[in-house]
């Protein structure tokens, strides 16, 4: 009888549970997911949370499959030598293949008083935090929202939508991602909802303090709630480990997401940069890598050569509070087009993507494998290429 083959999956989000879910294809796969919370976070429904309109939480029974075990803990520390992983309850967990799904968190905004004064918000207990101050402070509060991406904008609408008075700080271009036609809609929006937008590069925040924010332009502004969505930092446990990561901290892979150092390891989701070409963070590329990932454990298992990923994009989609929203088609390639859906429409689609993703990963633990959703972007191949002619040797290895 053949040995049974223990993978560990770090993470429980959006690529960690696609990941898990795939492996369960091979009966002789036990799957250990270490998550730190009992439930699953639905990120792109915080600002839901943050607004009083959903729990952004999914009972892990509804979409993880029922082979999978769930240890509720954190890793503290990665040993690829010996092969298991250390977990801060003093436990030691031991693997023959470990995936690196962490995610991602509120970055070091480095700015002063941000960290003292200003409530981030790109997790869940971030969020339950700030819910209770929202909720207490008086209807005439100044609310600013610093970050102008998605997070940024969903929340400005959902607490405008509330008849709070915010302040959307850009720092810079409304909706980066968007193309100026679906950028203009947004903007609209935003007016009606009686949002202040404050864009451009003088808007730039330079100090938050306990009731202002200060922008490189001079100007102060009244914030008796200042709320940070500005970056994504990703958990530093590879880096500590002493595996090697680029820049932002994320673990460094080949074309097939495994790491550069260990081949027994593999990464997926936010905090995973193949070849140092990362793709966009989110749950759209999670949902994706997470599969992949799997698939590439699978091929070592069977001693067979792993596929290079293959992800691609559809565009990005807002909620700009309850019923209305914008969806920004885009090429295979996550390049924005002028090609968008706005108002009640844009809101449907919004609300559609948000539990059709819930769905996927549920459909994922049911039937592992069945199906492949996306069609893939044929242009990173290319990407590839002219990174390797620039630099041979510096875009990861391809096996």
């Amino acid at each position: 009888m053949a040995e049974n083959i223990d993978v560990v999956v770090i993470g429980g989000g959006y690529a960690g549970v696609m990941a898990a879910n795939r492996l369960t294809q091979r009966d002789d796969v036990t799957v250990t997911l270490i998550n730190p919370r009992r439930t699953f976070v639905e990120r792109i429904r915080l600002h839901q949370l943050v607004g009083g309109s959903d729990d952004a939480v999914v009972d892990y029974a509804k979409i993880l499959a029922d082979r999978v075990r769930l240890t509720v803990d954190t890793v503290t520390r990665i040993d690829a030598a010996g092969r298991h992983v250390e977990l801060a309850s003093g436990g030691t967990v031991g693997y023959d293949y470990l995936i690196y799904a962490v995610g991602s968190g509120s970055a070091d905004p480095q700015v002063p008083g941000a960290a003292e004064h200003a409530h981030p918000l790109a997790g869940l207990e971030e969020a339950e935090r700030l819910r209770p101050v929202i909720a207490g402070a008086p209807a005439s509060a100044a609310v600013s929202v610093v970050g102008a991406g998605p997070a940024g904008i969903e929340t400005a609408a959902e607490l405008a939508e509330e008849g709070r008075t915010v302040t959307l700080v850009c720092g810079g271009v409304l909706g980066p991602y968007l193309h100026p036609r679906g950028r203009r809609a947004v903007a609209g929006r935003l007016a009606r909802l009686g949002v202040t937008v404050l864009d451009g590069p003088d808007t730039r925040v330079t100090e938050v303090t306990r009731e202002t924010v200060r922008l490189a332009d001079g100007r102060e502004l009244p914030s008796e709630v200042t709320v940070w969505t500005a970056g994504f930092g990703v958990p530093d446990l590879a880096a500590r480990s002493g595996l090697s990561t680029d820049a932002l901290g994320r673990l460094r892979t080949d074309e097939t997401l495994t790491s550069v150092d260990d081949p027994r390891i593999v990464a997926a989701g936010d905090s995973a940069a193949p070849s140092d070409l990362p793709l966009r963070q989110g749950c759209q590329s999670a949902v994706q890598l997470g599969p992949q990932a799997a698939e590439t454990v699978l091929s070592r298992i069977t001693g067979e050569r792993p596929a290079p990923i293959g992800v691609g994009f559809a565009g990005q989609c807002l909620s700009l509070g309850r019923r209305f929203g914008v969806f920004q088609f885009s090429r295979r390639n996550d390049r924005a087009v002028s090609l968008y859906l706005g108002g009640r429409l844009g809101g449907r689609v919004k609300e559609v993507v948000c539990r059709s993703t819930v769905w996927q990963l549920a459909y994922e633990a049911r039937k592992p494998g069945v199906r492949t959703w996306w069609s893939k972007d044929g242009k990173r191949a290319e990407l590839l290429r002219a990174k390797q002619a620039e630099a041979p040797g510096t875009a990861g290895r391809a096996a």
